[in-house]
């Protein structure tokens, strides 16, 4: 990790985060796509469901990038009887994290799809939907945290085979249950909460054998201490998760007056948008292991190094994506749903969002360098800008003053106004980094 160059070892980590992320998204989409069959109700269901499945991963992140910050660090340090310690306390906090989702989300459903933004012809599909995958949260939020546990610890290609099968599964599962069982969009709910459990119990494997560092219950008391670091490195995650998920309610509650089509319309852009960016995630998630070493090792400039390599290929890649996605922008929609308003709606906002994603490159690169340093205020300040500080009222407001136009721009106008408030904030992070020591 420190004396390896930085860009082929960023590639190394990153290839089977950048593969785990792909499946994963290609099962959302895929799911999306079957789901779109039963009707635009039933695609507008998926909109609200993503505020719920949102939340798992803030609470999964919140525990897998907060213990697996500064686990790094440690095995940087070559602490790993701490790193251990943080692993067994970032699981089970995830899971335990997962269980209490589940009895809250469980006790006040119906209530809470029509707070997610559900019409009344939503809300039955999104129950029924969301029933089998709040039953399976622990798992989920277990799965999210391993695959960052073990990432950290240098170990990419085991997330990536955990999360992966699970994703190939709901590829023959899901079809089945909705079309052939003849149980409609509760089957894909049933399918999907079967798979990530599966998921989970590989990950669970992986992470008790093959670990640097290996799971193991006993080392999962918390002191004071290791909360505190938990909390500093997981804020910015469960934040911008956190945040993401609100954003996703203001767009549905926007979106609300204007019918089921447009809340169909904007869930499927979200999905195709949530794909193009989890190619960069996987980028960051190869950059941060690196990152956390040499910034413990106190070998900086391999930091700065890897940081720019990431930045550079990000954007290059996004602007080759968004260029081909808002070219063939009308077909993309009609795949996933016919209704020539659903296409019609969609097709603009996904050509608004394409124009400003290359944006997102230096965002997101920036905020997981921020996260795994250490930097809680800023890293946490930053996450929430996207998606919740300036895309919540962007939405509320827009649609309140332009009608549907500006539900579709306002994902667009808050990548604007994040681009330009994470600019200084980094420069000063990179300003701050001091003289790398020797690497002998």
């Amino acid at each position: 990790m420190t004396g390896a160059p930085v860009r082929g070892l960023i590639l190394a980590l990153c290839l089977p985060a950048v593969i785990s992320n792909l499946v994963t998204t290609a099962y959302n989409l895929a799911d999306t796509y079957f789901i779109g069959r039963l009707g635009t109700s039933q695609s507008g269901a998926i909109g609200i469901a993503y505020s719920v499945m949102t939340v798992f991963q803030a609470f999964g992140f919140f525990f897998g990038n907060g213990s697996g910050n500064s686990m790094s660090r440690e095995l940087g340090k070559r602490n790993n009887e701490r790193a251990a310690r943080l692993l067994a306390v970032g699981f089970c906090g995830a899971v335990l994290g997962g269980l209490a989702l589940a009895i809250l989300g469980l006790s006040t459903l119906p209530h809470l799809v029509v707070v997610l933004g559900s019409t009344p012809t939503i809300a039955p599909y999104a129950i029924a939907y969301l029933t089998p995958i709040l039953i399976a949260a622990p798992m989920v939020c277990g799965s999210f945290a391993l695959n960052g546990l073990l990432r950290y610890q240098g170990l990419s290609l085991y997330g990536m085979i955990g999360l992966v099968s699970g994703a190939l599964l709901n590829f023959i599962v899901a079809p089945l249950l909705i079309f052939v069982a003849g149980l409609g969009i509760a089957g894909a709910g049933i399918a999907t909460a079967v798979c990530q459990t599966i998921s989970f119990i590989i990950l669970v494997t992986f992470a008790v054998r093959r670990g640097v560092v290996r799971l193991d219950l006993r080392n999962g008391k918390p002191d004071m201490l290791l909360v505190r670091e938990i909390i500093g490195g997981g804020m910015p995650s469960l934040l911008r998760q956190g945040a993401g998920s609100l954003a996703t309610t203001c767009v549905n509650l926007a979106a609300n007056p204007f019918g089921d089509a447009v809340i169909a319309a904007m869930a499927i852009v979200m999905r195709i948008m949530l794909a193009i960016n989890s190619i960069i995630i996987g980028l960051g998630q190869g950059f941060q292991p690196v990152c956390g070493y040499n910034y413990g090792a106190g070998l900086y400039r391999r930091v700065k190094e890897g940081y720019w390599f990431c930045v550079r290929l990000s954007t290059i890649a996004l602007v080759i994506i968004a260029v081909a996605v808002a070219v063939l922008a009308p077909d993309i929609i009609g795949l996933f749903r016919s209704d020539p308003q659903v296409i019609a709606v969609g097709t603009v906002a996904l050509w608004m969002q394409c124009c400003t994603v290359p944006l997102n490159g230096f965002a997101m690169m920036s905020n997981m360098m921020q996260q795994t340093m250490g930097k809680t205020v800023i890293a946490s300040f930053v996450a929430v800008c996207r998606l919740g500080l300036f895309l919540a009222p962007a939405a509320l407001i827009l649609a309140h003053c332009f009608g549907v136009p500006g539900v579709q721009m306002a994902q667009s106008v808050s990548d604007i106004i994040s681009f330009i408030v994470t600019v200084p904030l980094q420069v000063h992070i990179l300003r701050s980094l001091g003289k790398p020591r020797s690497t002998v």
